[in-house]
C-alpha cells in the first residue's frame, strides 16, 4: 500500500496537519455529514485525513485478512472494527496509529500518531503485535491545493485539537458532538445555514 499524494510530513505554520476537522451542520456533501477527520497531511500541496467516527458495518477484519491472504492460521487475535477513511480510493487501506509500532513504510505524524499503510502492520495486528492503539480505515478524504482552506472559509469545517479519546476509542456515535464541545460550542448552537446563527 502506498501514500496518496498529499501524505508527507508538514511543520508548517497555518496548516491543520495532526488536527480533528469536524463538518458543520451545512455540509452540503453527504459523505461527510457529522464527520470527524484526522488530518494526517495539510500543507500548500493540499492535505489528507481519515474519516474516524464511521465504521464500515459490513465489512470484519478477518474477512479482509482472508481477501488479502494474509489470514493467521490460528485465526485473528482480536476483531477489529473498519472505518470508512474518505471516499478517495476506497479500496486501500490505512492504519492510524499510536507510535508504540514504527515499521519501515510509517509516517509520523506527531509526537504520539502515525500513519501506517503496508501489509506488514496488517499481519502484526492480525497476530496481536501491532500497535497498542489503531483505526483501520478504508480509503481517504483529499484535497487539491487550497481546497480545504477554502472549505473552511467557506464554513464547511471546524477544527481543533486531536486527542487520544476521540482518535481511538470506540464511540464513533458521540465523536462529532464531543470534538463540538471540546471547542468550547454546544451541537445545538451551530446553524444549519451559512450565514445564519
Amino acid at each position: 500500500m502506498a501514500y496518496p499524494p498529499h501524505a508527507g510530513h508538514n511543520s508548517e505554520q497555518g496548516y491543520l496537519t495532526g488536527k480533528i476537522l469536524i463538518a458543520m451542520p451545512n455540509m452540503p456533501d453527504s459523505r461527510f455529514s457529522k464527520s470527524v477527520i484526522y488530518l494526517c497531511a495539510h500543507s500548500a500541496d493540499g492535505a489528507m485525513g481519515l474519516v474516524i467516527n464511521q465504521t464500515l458495518p459490513s465489512v470484519q477484519f478477518s474477512e479482509l485478512l482472508e481477501q488479502l491472504d494474509l489470514l493467521p492460521a490460528e485465526g485473528v487475535h482480536s476483531e477489529l472494527p473498519i472505518h470508512f477513511g474518505g471516499p478517495v480510493e476506497s479500496g486501500r487501506g490505512f492504519v492510524l496509529h499510536s507510535t508504540d509500532y514504527i515499521c519501515e513504510g510509517s509516517m509520523t505524524v506527531d509526537q504520539s500518531v502515525a500513519l501506517t499503510a503496508t501489509i506488514d502492520i496488517l499481519k502484526d495486528m492480525a497476530i496481536g503485535d501491532g500497535p497498542k492503539k489503531k483505526i483501520l480505515a478504508l480509503g481517504y478524504a483529499g484535497w487539491g491545493p487550497g481546497q480545504l482552506d477554502q472549505e473552511i472559509v467557506d464554513n464547511g469545517w471546524l477544527h481543533t485539537q486531536a486527542d487520544d479519546n476521540l482518535l481511538f476509542e470506540l464511540h464513533n456515535e458521540s465523536k462529532w458532538e464531543r470534538s463540538i464541545e471540546k471547542i468550547g460550542i454546544s451541537p445545538l448552537m451551530l446553524s444549519t445555514e451559512a450565514g445564519h446563527a
